[in-house]
């Protein structure tokens, strides 16, 4: 199927709201698997876009921007990967390699324009301030919001209206003459999660909290294993109970790992509280101190 204008309307204005949002909403709708769960509604497979979402979430779980950096455009990314995978049909995986992630790398280059154009309307704020005109000040911060959100709008559009044609090709080449390279970016694909969850790792202070990552792979394979042969037992007594018993294993180490972080947060705070207390006690008994040093006691006259 292809995409409706509508849906073309959408999704263009989401891209738009997606990095205003960034720049200080922050109302959640931001994130990679948030852009990839609206993409999905709009376009009518909710799955696909769950997923690819969230793949490009984990892909950047480890990347912060310090300062003005740039960083690849996940958000983006899930939009164009979901309405072309869903559009054509396509394999999530294969639309994660293919689309996804080099769209997200290419969408550094407009996100540079965007800030580099917001150089012009910074140079303009500064003239406004000079001569004290604030309504000119809220003119400008707002015409440099707009260029900020059409370094996403314009190419999103662009794609959406013109790229399908582009993207079918190369779907047909895929499985078709090269389907070895096809099948390959399709692992690829699938592989790219574990690489954010390798960049997080190099960053966190995991071998400081080794034991909580012990427990965390241990659960993973113990809950997933029960849940998995329970799962079985529902699939077999479907009929009987009238549907079948869902494995949850991601939920019961939400759980485990929420109670253990609210531990270390009670642990923490207790510490520094008592902290805080010992620094207060010092700090009186020091002013008591200084404030009698020198004076003459009454036996002294």
């Amino acid at each position: 199927m292809y995409m409706e204008w509508w849906q073309i309307l959408v999704l263009t204005l989401y891209s738009g709201w997606v990095i205003f949002d960034d720049l200080g909403v922050y109302s959640g709708l931001n994130i990679p698997v948030a852009a990839g769960f609206i993409t999905g509604l709009v376009m009518g497979d909710i799955g696909t876009g769950l997923l690819i979402g969230g793949s490009m979430q984990l892909m950047v779980l480890g990347i912060g921007t310090p300062g003005g950096a740039s960083k690849i455009d996940a958000q983006s990314g899930a939009i164009l990967g979901t309405a072309f995978a869903v559009s054509l049909n396509m394999n999530s995986s294969q639309a994660l390699a293919t689309i996804a992630v080099p769209v997200a790398a290419l969408m550094v280059y407009t996100d540079i324009l965007g800030r580099m154009s917001n150089t012009f309307f910074a140079h303009k704020i500064d003239s406004m301030v000079e001569k004290h005109n604030y309504k000119g000040i809220e003119g400008w911060f707002l015409a440099g919001v707009g260029a900020w959100t059409l370094s996403r709008m314009v190419p999103i559009f662009l794609a959406l209206t013109f790229g399908s044609g582009v993207v079918e090709a190369l779907v047909n080449v895929l499985n078709g003459g090269l389907k070895w390279l096809g099948d390959g970016l399709t692992l690829a694909g699938g592989a790219l999660p574990a690489v954010g969850f390798a960049i997080l790792l190099r960053f966190l202070p995991a071998k400081k909290h080794i034991a909580y990552l012990i427990i965390g792979f241990t659960l993973t394979t113990l809950l997933s294993t029960v849940f998995m042969n329970i799962q079985a037992v529902g699939g077999s007594i479907q009929d009987y109970a009238g549907a079948p018993l869902n494995g949850l294993p991601m939920l019961g180490i939400a759980l485990l790992g929420g109670a253990l972080a609210y531990i270390n947060f009670k642990q923490n705070s207790t510490t520094q509280s008592t902290a805080t207390q010992t620094m207060t006690a010092e700090n009186t008994s020091t002013n008591f101190d200084d404030d009698f040093e020198g004076e003459i006691e009454d036996d002294e006259y």
